[in-house]
């Protein structure tokens, strides 16, 4: 007799405590597969201590295999699943396809970047809820800085060291505090000309801040942020996002290139296309985490609706705290499913919250008891070595080594402006050049800053073309794309796009060794899901394809349960042609000459350079 097939989609907090517990508790009596994007467990809570420069990527990353030896991992992002035929059809990371069957399902997908119908915001905003999000704002805040010290404008120099935080939740609030702490130490080594200091302000529509946790908490976190410095604003939010500022609800507007996005997360759009019952966008689960009258169908994290014992009538809020024990009974409850061992109601003793603020200032209340200073910074530091499954002694050696030594105030230039987008369904994976698209409707920036950084389109001066509820302006999510623009029809010589004849990759001249290609090379990607409003929230397993330009549509797939899924940035229903021939380019390039094409944008440091030559006369292949 076969073992049972258990499938977690997604490696969060939840979906990686129910497969440790699980495969502590099958004891190689199941076959268990876990389904994420990256091969990493991310520990969320130390996220802007790797903005600040304080952590390495790798100290809040835990490793899959390394942790998981009996679980078998699988690169991938779901974006179709098939209820009645108890299969999970999933993208690789490359773009390739496969197909999971299952006996036991796990939803565990988390949560993605929320979003609301401000004018600019989809466009000129960061989130902050993966690595790649963290490493680009950690570069960015340093060279803005940067350019402001050398600035002689004092204009300008204001706009490049002010940053924006909107929302002053547990995220907000911790990334405005590490925020001050790092860009004041780059401003003490190399003062600006102007005689100017950086200015973070933190928005929130909120009466204080932190509003859900406890009010002396929130007193002693707006306590240390005035101290630094930060201009706390409650009862105040972005009323329209441009290029070179933002405007504010109270009629004020502020110059900055820096706006991050912290108002909160939803739920990932994967669970809508089930067509089951939802509460606020998550997946009502009885108080065993299982979904009713689906017996092989468990749910826990952000993406469930667990019902909260302790308050009848209503759910356990999106934390961390709460998907980490909902992993460990969900585990035991498939388990129980299966015969082994018996099921259990999820119920939780709320233990506290800490919130670490930068140095040796933090805000605490293990077990109800109010805490600030050291000791809440020594207590916050303690809860996050205990809490983490991994790299404790790693992550120990960093904060000793801040402790004692300055902090390296450089700019990589790993990732991109658009590698980023605010409108994304994987915050966790940043977007490559010829790779499969991870975002929803913003097919990513169309403009670019002063700066050199891509943005989107700044909104127009009409209020309905470009506007939620109006016409959509060409270049806007969810409108007719511009021609050169991402995500619509990509002008000649532009990265994804037609390329121009006798440039890689695209048509040769027919003097060329290699003659005419067979069909147009196409460069799209696959998208995770869309926003609301596409074919993955109708109720039906969908996935999408986007492509860059027109594409033969795909017919006749026969299997169940997979209808073309539609991207607002894309064409639907459609898939890229293959190349003719074995090599990537129809023929050997030629040099374009010295003159950029008149519609490439300019290098700047956050412009991806295109192929590069190699000696063997082809394109090079990956992340140009």
């Amino acid at each position: 007799m076969s073992r049972p097939r258990i499938v977690i989609v997604g490696a969060g907090f939840a979906g990686y405590r129910t497969a440790r517990t699980l495969s502590r508790l099958t004891r190689h009596q199941a076959d268990i597969t876990l389904l994420n994007p990256t091969d990493y467990f991310l520990y969320l809570p130390l996220l802007p201590q790797v903005a600040a420069g304080i952590l390495e990527p790798r100290r809040v990353s835990v490793s899959l295999s390394g942790t998981l030896p009996h679980v078998r991992l699988v690169l991938g992002e779901a974006d179709g699943i098939d209820l009645d035929g108890h299969t999970v059809h999933y993208t690789g990371p490359e773009g390739e396809e496969g197909t999971l069957p299952f006996d036991r399902l796990v939803l565990a997908a988390g949560s993605v970047n929320k979003l609301l119908p401000i004018p600019g915001v989809a466009e000129h905003a960061h989130g902050f809820r993966g690595l790649p999000e963290a490493l680009y704002l950690r570069d960015h805040v340093t060279r803005q800085v940067e350019l402001a010290a050398a600035a002689d404008d004092r204009a300008e120099c204001a706009a490049r060291c002010t940053f924006v935080v909107v929302g002053a939740g547990y995220t907000g609030t911790e990334v405005a505090a590490h925020g001050a702490m790092y860009t004041d130490a780059q401003v003490r080594k190399h003062p600006m000309r102007t005689g100017m200091r950086p200015r973070w302000m933190l928005l929130d529509v909120a009466p204080r801040v932190m509003p859900e946790m406890d009010e002396r908490l929130s007193r002693t976190a707006e306590r240390v942020l005035r101290q630094r410095g930060v201009d706390v604003r409650m009862g105040t939010s972005v009323k329209e996002a441009t290029h070179d500022g933002v405007v504010l609800t109270d009629g004020s507007t502020v110059d900055t290139r820096t706006l991050v996005w912290c108002v909160g997360v939803r739920p990932d759009p994967l669970v809508e296309s089930l067509g089951l019952p939802m509460e606020r966008g998550r997946l009502l689960v009885d108080p065993h985490l299982q979904v009713p009258g689906r017996p092989e169908l468990f749910a826990c994290g952000d993406v469930a609706a667990v019902p909260d014992l302790n308050q009848p009538g209503q759910y356990t809020p999106m934390t961390a705290q709460h998907a980490w024990r909902h992993g460990k009974v969900c585990a035991q409850n498939v388990a129980a499913s299966l015969g082994i061992g018996e099921r259990r109601a999820y119920r939780h003793r709320d233990m506290g919250f800490v919130v670490d603020l930068g140095g040796a200032k933090a805000a605490a209340n293990p077990l109800g008891l109010p805490m600030s200073g050291p000791a809440a910074g020594a207590v916050t530091r303690g809860y996050h070595l205990a809490a983490m499954p991994g790299n404790r002694v790693r992550v120990a050696a960093d904060w000793l080594l801040d402790a004692v030594l300055p902090r390296q105030a450089v700019q990589l230039g790993l990732v991109r402006s658009w590698s980023v987008p605010l409108e994304s369904s994987s915050p966790e994976v940043a977007r490559v050049p010829g790779g499969p698209e991870r975002h929803g409707k913003a097919a990513g920036p169309a403009g670019q800053r002063p700066d050199g950084e891509e943005t989107g389109n700044q909104p127009g001066g009409e209020s309905a073309k470009g506007q939620p509820g109006g016409e959509s302006a060409k270049g806007q999510p969810g409108g007719e794309p511009a021609k050169g623009q991402p995500g619509g029809e990509p002008a000649k010589n532009q990265p994804g796009g037609e390329p121009a004849k006798e440039q890689p990759g695209g048509e040769p001249a027919k003097s060329q060794p290699g003659g005419e290609p067979a069909g147009r090379r196409s460069h799209g990607g696959r998208a995770k899901g869309g926003q609301s409003g596409s074919p993955r929230a109708s109720g039906k397993p969908r996935r999408a394809v986007e492509a860059a330009g027109p594409r033969p549509a795909r017919e006749g797939s026969g299997k169940p349960g997979r209808a073309p899924r539609a991207s607002g940035a894309g064409s639907a229903g459609k898939r890229p042609t293959a190349p003719s021939g074995p090599s990537r380019s129809a023929g050997p390039p030629t040099d374009p000459g010295p003159e950029p094409p008149a519609n490439q944008p300019p290098p700047g440091p956050d412009i991806a350079p295109g192929p590069v030559k190699r000696t063997d006369r082809r394109a090079a292949e990956g992340d140009s």
